[in-house]
């Protein structure tokens, strides 16, 4: 069973400046909540336990988000009848039972924020979630779970996207395709329109084997001089690992972008405002 997930959050959110310069942007509000608590949410659905945070010294305030007890209690005793906010602070206090906290303190690259976990992985597979990739609509990693569990494989969120768009993803070389899923042939990061071996994209939702560590502490830094997963995965799948694609059913955006943050709080709002008509 999948019972931890590993959410990298030491990026500096320039995409999202000048707001980001100022609040990290995993706290920036989305209709209401700190947008990280919709990733939290969807693995709790999903059945994850246990979180491993990945942040920097410059965001300790994501740490003092979840573990502000003090001023929790202070601001309650005050608004003791503000049933929203004793409601917001449940939440909170549930989601800090279930966070750990490692720091990578130089962008080195999503594989340095794996490895700077490595110690406090305990099963054979984990959840990889990048929090800029937002799903609503249906739990993404739920449906990832129980593919892992039929096909005892790794599994990569993916999605269709138009030919023109392909350089700005990583791409998908397919073998076999079957309904929603695809087995792996290959990773190709933003390829050409001439070159790119499909129009399916990488999405960052990723069941990972943790023999993955292996490679990646081996691993020499790539383009930028960072450490990439996408280039321990390619090693794993040359070496016969299976990895499946699946092509999820809900609604992606991708909230590391300004317009895609704003859009991200208006499809909530209307989410919600379904729910009550």
């Amino acid at each position: 069973m999948i019972k931890q997930a590993i959410i990298p959050l030491a990026g500096l959110g320039t995409r999202l400046l000048p707001l980001t310069s100022v609040i990290p942007k995993e706290l920036l509000p989305i209709n209401g909540r700190a947008g990280i608590e919709y990733i939290l949410d969807e693995c709790i659905e999903a059945g994850i336990k246990e979180f491993i945070f990945v942040i920097s010294n410059k965001k300790k305030i994501i740490k003092k988000y979840f573990f502000n007890d003090k001023f929790f209690n202070k601001i309650i005793k005050k608004k003791s009848k503000d049933k929203r906010l004793k409601s917001e602070f449940a939440k909170i206090k549930k989601y800090k039972k279930m966070i750990k906290f490692v720091y990578q303190n130089k962008p080195k690259g999503t594989g340095d924020a794996l490895l700077k976990c490595e110690k406090l992985v305990k099963g054979n597979y984990f959840l990889f979630l990048l929090p800029d990739d937002l799903i609503i609509k249906k739990n993404c990693s739920r449906e990832m779970i129980r593919l892992h569990k039929k096909y005892n494989s790794s599994i990569i969120a993916s999605k269709k996207v138009l030919k023109k768009d392909v350089s700005r993803w990583g791409i998908f070389k397919i073998k076999r395709f079957k309904k929603n899923n695809f087995h792996i042939k290959d990773v190709v990061e933003k390829p050409s329109i001439k070159k790119a071996p499909s129009n399916y994209a990488v999405i960052g939702r990723y069941i990972l084997p943790k023999n993955l560590f292996q490679i990646l502490r081996k691993q020499k830094p790539g383009q930028g001089g960072e450490i990439h997963i996408t280039d321990a995965i390619r090693k794993l799948i040359k070496d016969r690992y299976k990895f499946m694609g699946h092509i999820f059913s809900g609604r992606y955006i991708d909230c590391g972008t300004m317009n895609g943050y704003i859009k991200s709080s208006l499809e909530i709002s209307k989410l919600k405002l379904w729910k009550f008509l």
